[in-house]
């Protein structure tokens, strides 16, 4: 009794073997995001930005560091840090 079809266990499996690149283009976006949003968004993205580290399996330590600064040049340097990574 199987709920989906081939092609969508394709679609599901391709997510998963490309999850930490979707992931990290997600926290590129963020970063994006950050130097052109106003305050009120910021907070909004800071959140989003945590959830992505989190997933991507970053150090808490570090999470909790990034988020204490809110420098969106340091969340960069991280994006260059996981790209040397990939």
């Amino acid at each position: 009794m199987k709920d989906r079809t081939p092609y969508q266990d394709k679609i599901i499996k391709r997510y998963y073997q490309n999850f930490d690149a979707i992931k990290f283009q997600r926290l590129c976006d963020i970063v994006s995001e950050l130097y052109l949003a106003e305050e009120r968004k910021r907070e909004r993205l800071w959140k989003q930005a945590c959830e992505v580290m989190k997933a991507l399996g970053l150090p808490e330590s570090r999470i909790e560091h990034l988020l204490q600064k809110k420098d969106p040049a340091l969340l960069a340097t991280v994006l260059k840090e996981l790209e040397g990574k990939g």
